[in-house]
């Protein structure tokens, strides 16, 4: 059976753990820092199994020589990117076994956050990295506006009730833009109260699923009449398609940051 544990990490990063109840064995995703997936593993009593990673930012990475210095483990990563202590390149269509799941997850290349970035997913859950996060996406370092928004209409086959495990805690700030979009969404109100009400307990508000991200986060809502009146006002011209529209809202929140 799978039990899948937030690990902290910096300021607001998210290492996921992915445990198999029956054997102890244990899987990280993006590892940035080796100290708290080293804590996490004493606490539980769990031997680490293998190493995932999404792309090659620091904060994602900065810990795997350690663990593999420790454990000796698999680490797999994009084939195209550089990742420090990889074992196993991975490529679009590439399938990963991990201990405690019943399906291998499934590589996909996503570029646009980076031009390296994958995201992993069995179908019931989406360890996306930096693409796509809790009410927002990642911003566009080495890709383009174009490509990002081709990385995440790659999820579009995705069930609503997939799990969306993305790697920082962008949540309330993503929302409080989305607000800015689509200023008369009830669906979206609710969602940011409920957001706040979860930090405020001082817990996540990572994992959400697809489904909350179809009704509310602008970046998935390119091609609704709301999304590319308001992107289209804020850029004061025509947007002729969903991806121009992506890139305007995409603008827009990077002028804010």
């Amino acid at each position: 059976m799978l039990r899948i544990d937030t690990i902290p990490a910096f300021k607001d990063n998210y290492i996921w753990g992915l445990v198999d109840t029956a054997t102890g064995r244990a899987t990280v995703v993006d590892p940035g820092d080796a100290a708290p997936v080293r804590a996490w593993l004493a606490e539980h009593g769990l031997t680490l199994d293998a190493i995932l990673v999404t792309h090659h930012h620091g904060d994602h990475t900065g810990g795997v020589r350690q663990l593999v210095a420790e454990h000796e483990v698999p680490v797999h990563g994009p084939a195209h990117g550089r990742i420090p202590g990889r074992t196993h390149p991975v490529a679009e269509g590439d399938r990963v076994a991990v201990a405690g799941l019943s399906a291998p997850l499934e590589v996909r290349e996503v570029p646009g956050h980076t031009l390296d970035h994958i995201a992993y997913t069995d179908g019931q859950r989406l360890f996306c990295g930096d693409v796509l996060f809790t009410g927002g996406c990642g911003a566009v370092f080495e890709g383009t506006n174009d490509q990002m928004f081709a990385s995440l209409e790659r999820f579009g086959d995705l069930p609503d009730a997939c799990e969306v495990y993305c790697a920082h805690e962008y949540t309330l700030e993503n929302l409080d833009f989305a607000r800015r979009v689509e200023p008369d969404s009830a669906v979206l109100a609710r969602r940011l109260e409920a957001a706040r009400a979860t930090r405020e307990r001082g817990e996540p508000t990572v994992p959400g699923t697809l489904g909350e991200e179809r009704a509310t986060n602008p970046f998935l809502r390119c091609r609704e009449a709301p999304v590319a009146t308001a992107a289209a006002e804020w850029a004061g011209r025509d947007l002729p398609d969903a991806a121009a529209v992506f890139g305007a809202v995409r603008a827009w929140k990077d002028s804010l940051d």
